[in-house]
């Protein structure tokens, strides 16, 4: 696929009515383009230097919780497209429960991820709820505590190579890969300033079963689907915190500030991942 074929396709997908786009509308758009003969020759052209590298590399950076974000398509504020890797388990801290600006979609290139739903709930047990806002584009992550609140687990969900989800803005997920994974997550435009965060107190989050979020199981409520759209099930990636401080009730201090990667590094990982998808 051209570049700029991709632009059109994104473009064209994401702006079909008045409103903000639809997670149904990103989750379709990026299913697409992760196809390998669609993402095999894109990756191949951007590696071979069809793209602004300056301003790819600016918006690249390895994230707080362990995982690489690569920009490859920049199109602000209508949608921004990125390949995450993710380490497994020798990435960073674990992802807190969050939601996102706008809507987002993902699709699972290779490895595997775990998908965890939540909601406030009355029986959940305690956490502490931060918001966070960000200096734009590329800017530093300020987190403020808001006050305590109470979670629940309501479902599971894992996705393999050549699925996909999409999420709305509310959608309070996180994302759990414990083997070296790679998906490509689309960012729509921003429907709101601020994102939710909340830090569990302890490690425990109970669905009805009383289930250990860190590792999920069949006993919690799994499904098959491979589009969540309505904000009760969802995904990745994105964008999150888990900076240090893990006791409960703690005072959170902000993230680190987003380091870029250096062209080099940002080239070899879109070498690697065109010549792993065959291109």
């Amino acid at each position: 696929m051209q570049v700029e074929e991709a632009r059109r396709l994104l473009a064209e997908r994401l702006s079909g009515g008045p409103g903000p786009p639809s997670p149904e509308s990103a989750r379709a758009v990026t299913a697409q383009l992760a196809h390998p003969d669609s993402l095999g020759p894109l990756v191949r052209r951007l590696s071979a230097g069809d793209l602004d590298l300056a301003e790819c590399t600016r918006l690249s950076y390895r994230h707080v919780l362990g995982f690489d974000k690569l920009l490859l398509l920049a199109g602000a504020p209508r949608f921004m497209l990125r390949v995450h890797f993710w380490h497994g388990r020798t990435g960073g801290a674990p992802e807190d429960i969050h939601n996102h600006r706008c809507a987002i979609a993902s699709a699972v290139v290779r490895g595997r991820v775990r998908m965890e739903c939540y909601e406030t709930a009355a029986n959940g047990v305690p956490a502490t709820a931060y918001r966070e806002t960000i200096d734009g584009p590329g800017g530093a992550w300020r987190l403020r505590r808001v006050g305590d609140a109470r979670l629940r687990l309501m479902c599971t969900e894992r996705y393999g190579p050549g699925r996909s989800y999409g999420l709305a803005p509310h959608t309070l997920h996180r994302v759990v890969s414990e083997e070296p994974t790679v998906t490509l997550f689309l960012e729509t435009a921003p429907q709101r300033s601020v994102t939710d965060v909340y830090v569990r107190n302890g490690n425990r989050i109970t669905s009805n079963a009383a289930t250990d979020s860190s590792s999920a199981t069949d006993s919690s409520s799994v499904t098959d689907g491979g589009s969540i759209t309505n904000g009760s099930a969802t995904d990745s990636g994105n964008d999150r915190i888990s900076a240090a401080l893990r006791a409960g009730g703690a005072e959170r201090a902000d993230p680190p500030p987003k380091t870029p990667l250096s062209p080099a590094v940002y080239l070899a990982g879109l070498d690697s991942l065109a010549g792993s998808l065959g291109y």
